[in-house]
């Protein structure tokens, strides 16, 4: 083989070793269900009677917008996602995917999610997507990720607005019940990435990720978990009586944040050994419930009130 034909072939691009796995991989599929389940809340308490074919659309776009965003996140966290053992096995630390590729990906996303939205659901809706895409990516993953220790607590705005998003899809407008819907995953998220960020605190101080554990120590981790625990249950409960949520979801939210507050009052107690590790995970896992079943209250308000008026 001549130099030329050798040279040739090392600067030729790297040929994608990706599969459909590798790309749905780079949306963040439990992220996405998530996001997709809050939306879809957020636009069935709608008071407006949607088509079904609008509100396909409007779910399918802000999911896309989601994934588009998880896509970005790992494009530009790839350096520190090789060092943690929690991502490292992600598509481009894998090297089954190029960075180049997950911001292509990524990029063409969120351009035909927030178009495709505003063209044919409305522009507030897809304006307000547009939005949530470059908070997640430019103003969490880029500059308060490796910066503060208040990562979580600001960035948790851009996973607290699909249900926001969806409800201006149905309406083109917002109102107070999608704005307490964004307060409660708002405060729900710190205790919860918190939780998980105790029992992972090695890998992000591996990877100089100064999450408030790594930072500010474990204890005052377990004390600022407490505090946005108390906040939480206190705004969970809010819709109850100020009468925009009814009786099933106010009971519903009193017991959830019961058992949130008790979890969260032992991993502030347990602080060494096997006891306090189970402590902070038994949290993390309760939270996940915790938030899917207060917005499944509301679901199935709405679904029941229309099926059976006279029942509700």
């Amino acid at each position: 083989m001549s130099v030329i034909e050798h040279n040739a072939i090392e600067l030729s691009p790297r040929i994608s070793e990706a599969d459909v796995a590798d790309y749905v991989a780079l949306l963040k599929p439990r992220v996405m269900s998530l996001v997709i389940f809050t939306a879809l809340v957020g636009l069935f308490i709608a008071p407006v009677h949607v088509h079904p074919v609008l509100a396909f659309t409007s779910i399918l776009c802000i999911a896309v917008g989601a994934g588009a965003s998880g896509a970005l996140n790992m494009w530009y966290d790839a350096d520190i996602d090789a060092l943690m053992s929690r991502t490292a096995n992600r598509p481009i630390p894998r090297g089954r995917i190029t960075p180049a590729e997950a911001l292509t990906f990524g990029m063409t996303l969120a351009f035909f999610s927030v178009m495709t939205l505003g063209v044919l659901v409305n522009w507030v809706a897809g304006g307000l997507l547009a939005f949530t895409i470059f908070f997640y990516v430019a103003i969490y993953t880029m500059a308060l990720k490796r910066w503060t220790a208040q990562n979580i607590v600001i960035g948790g705005a851009a996973g607290a607005l699909p249900p926001v998003v969806a409800w201006a899809a149905a309406t083109g407008s917002l109102s107070v019940e999608p704005l307490l819907l964004f307060l409660i995953i708002f405060f729900w998220t710190p205790p919860h990435f918190w939780a998980l960020a105790l029992f992972r605190s090695d890998d992000y101080a591996r990877a100089g990720v100064p999450m408030l554990p790594v930072v500010a120590g474990p204890d005052t981790t377990r004390l600022q978990i407490l505090l946005y625990t108390i906040v939480l249950v206190a705004v969970a409960l809010a819709p109850w009586p100020l009468g925009y949520f009814d009786v099933v979801y106010g009971v519903t939210s009193l017991v959830l944040g019961a058992g949130m507050l008790a979890l969260a009052i032992n991993v502030y107690r347990l602080r060494e050994g096997k006891e306090a590790a189970r402590a902070t995970r038994r949290l993390f896992a309760f939270s996940i419930l915790y938030l899917f079943a207060l917005f499944a209250t509301l679901l199935i308000e709405v679904v029941v009130r229309a099926v059976a008026p006279s029942i509700w």
